[in-house]
């Protein structure tokens, strides 16, 4: 099978997969929601063309006009309201939010991989987490340090792009930026804004709970836009990483074999290391820090698809959206009426996943 019809093959059954988490997942709660009846609720909210309203065009001479479609909601099936209102006000803002963060740590962790050619590898390993960590600590404790009064969300995608251009900065010489480099680079700087976290942590007094609980990672109280927001800035991006998936394949041979094949090495690696970061750093501003989702879902993908990222980057990123859909379902109702951070429960399944790796003679090979 050709290598696109693979992608598209794999593509469908992942997301049909992910419709069957989202649908699930919305019907789970306190109130139980048949999944016909969620399926139903989604389908009355698409909105559909129903007419075509005549309209005066400007600069159309007298007596012409430009047809305008309207669109208005399906709603041609019968649902309660108490339902309408649980799934498309509680529930799907959540899973949508959930959807998107996985999807983009997924998307990230994949690329991260490849680049370090190495399957232990994620979307924190170059310290981009660690600087949302602290953007978004510092923006709950001390708000006065930080310029024009950011919020959460904005100072902790500030943290991350910073720190992702500090370890680029700090790892590039002459032009030239070595991968192992880069990582070490990134170990120093997450050791350092981890000793940072730290010491905002100790003078936080009253604002400590809320601070560690957005470094759990969270979904709790997501809206529609934050999820909107969210998926407007990771989408675009991840076209940018499928258009690079093929030279990500060829620097898998090294970085002379890929210049000698005609790949801008330098160039590429720039483009990724960016764009991963501020896919990584959109993700982790609205949900906090969430680990393990950008390790355990790329590399159990490439053992059923195989290496190659034209196919390996779009079945993870959806992979990673039904992992995050269903880890956050869990995370809402084990506890009955109180809820875990869903950033418990990846570490949880994320931990013995790593260990699994550490173990796995082929660890280092990709």
């Amino acid at each position: 099978m050709r290598t696109g019809a693979r992608a598209a093959a794999w593509a469908a059954g992942l997301a049909a997969l992910l419709v069957v988490s989202v649908l699930l997942s919305a019907g789970i709660g306190p109130v139980a929601v048949p999944p016909l009846a969620v399926a139903k609720v989604l389908l009355n909210a698409v909105p559909v063309p129903t007419a075509v309203e005549p309209t005066g065009g400007v600069g159309m001479p007298l007596g012409l006009s430009v047809p305008r479609v309207v669109f208005t909601d399906l709603d041609a099936f019968a649902v309660s309201e108490k339902y309408s209102l649980i799934v498309m006000s509680i529930r799907m803002p959540r899973i949508a939010l959930a959807a998107v963060v996985g999807f983009a740590l997924a998307a990230a962790g994949t690329v991260m991989q490849g680049f370090f050619r190495n399957p232990m590898a994620d979307p924190s390993i170059i310290g981009v987490s660690s600087g949302a960590a602290a953007g978004a600590v510092a923006s709950i404790v001390a708000p006065a340090v930080l310029p024009g009064g950011l919020d959460l969300q904005a100072a902790a995608f500030l943290g991350a792009l910073v720190t992702a251009f500090v370890v680029y900065a700090v790892a590039t010489e002459g032009g030239r930026t070595p991968v192992a480099t880069l990582l070490l680079a990134g170990v120093a700087i997450q050791t350092f804004l981890g000793a940072v976290v730290s010491y905002l942590l100790l003078i936080a007094g009253q604002s400590v709970n809320d601070a560690l609980y957005w470094l759990m990672g969270h979904l709790s109280g997501a809206q529609w836009g934050e999820a909107s927001a969210a998926a407007l800035v990771v989408l675009p991006l991840f076209g940018v990483l499928a258009f690079y998936a093929e030279d990500l394949n060829v620097l898998l041979l090294g970085e002379e074999d890929a210049r000698s094949l005609g790949i801008e090495v330098e160039r590429t690696k720039r483009v990724l290391l960016a764009t991963s970061s501020v896919v990584t750093g959109a993700a982790v501003a609205v949900t906090g820090v969430i680990g393990f989702v950008g390790l355990i879902v790329p590399h159990a993908l490439r053992l059923v698809v195989g290496p190659d990222h034209r196919v390996l980057l779009p079945a993870s990123a959806v992979a990673g959206a039904t992992f995050l859909v269903a880890t956050d379902t869990v995370a809402r109702t084990a506890l009955g009426a109180s809820e875990l951070p869903v950033g418990i429960v990846t570490a949880a399944l994320g931990a013995p996943f790593f260990l699994y790796l550490l173990r796995d003679r082929e660890v280092h090979a990709l």
